[in-house]
């Protein structure tokens, strides 16, 4: 029973024993990140793919026995073409997966600005949507271009009657007394008369 609780104690509490941590390496995230770029870009063009098939195909007719005096540096055909190329592609993939991951964080960045300026564009339509809604409820109560010409003509018709009016009393004479009698007036004519009789 005793033993039973030791082994229960040491199970309940932790271990003093170190973990084993791999040494940490100092790389500049920018520069290696560049690397990675350039390698991923590089190995996604035509030329990495012909002189990948040169190599290749240098390798395999080199190695293939044809005599055996033939110099040969793979005994055992292939297998170290296809270690090569296994390690190629162990190193490729990370590389590449790092690259797409820098390009995944410059596309969302971009996204991030995109959606804040979509934001801000949508803030200042509806500002704008606003602002001509209250433009349209002014206008309606300001006067119209035709409401103000047909209120000028309606005046100037009245300044213009009242015009020909004061020309007529000024022709009568209503406007103070006129100076004598011209000649050929039609008022002078009954005075006439009146001496003659």
């Amino acid at each position: 029973m005793a033993k039973a609780e030791r082994a229960s104690a040491r199970l309940n509490t932790p271990g003093s024993r170190r973990r084993f941590e791999l040494p940490r390496f100092e790389l500049d995230r920018d520069a290696f990140g560049q690397f990675a770029e350039g390698f991923a870009r590089f190995m996604g063009t035509a030329r990495f793919l012909a002189w990948m098939t040169v190599i290749v195909i240098v390798w395999v007719l080199w190695n293939v026995p044809a005599g055996p005096d033939r110099p040969r540096f793979d005994d055992y055909p292939f297998i170290f073409l296809t270690l090569v190329l296994s390690l190629q592609a162990s190193y490729a993939a990370p590389l590449i997966l790092l690259a797409q991951n820098r390009q995944e964080g410059r596309d969302r960045v971009g996204l991030d600005a995109d959606r804040a300026q979509n934001d801000q564009n949508r803030a200042d339509m509806d500002f704008l949507a606003r602002e001509i809604a209250s433009l349209r409820n002014s206008v309606g109560e300001l006067a119209t271009r035709d409401y103000v010409r047909s209120e000028l003509r309606a005046e100037l018709r009245t300044m213009l009657a009242e015009l020909e009016a004061e020309d007529a009393r000024t022709a009568l004479g209503d406007h103070g007394p006129r100076p004598g009698p011209r000649d050929g007036d039609h008022r002078s004519r009954p005075s006439q008369r009146d001496d003659h009789r």
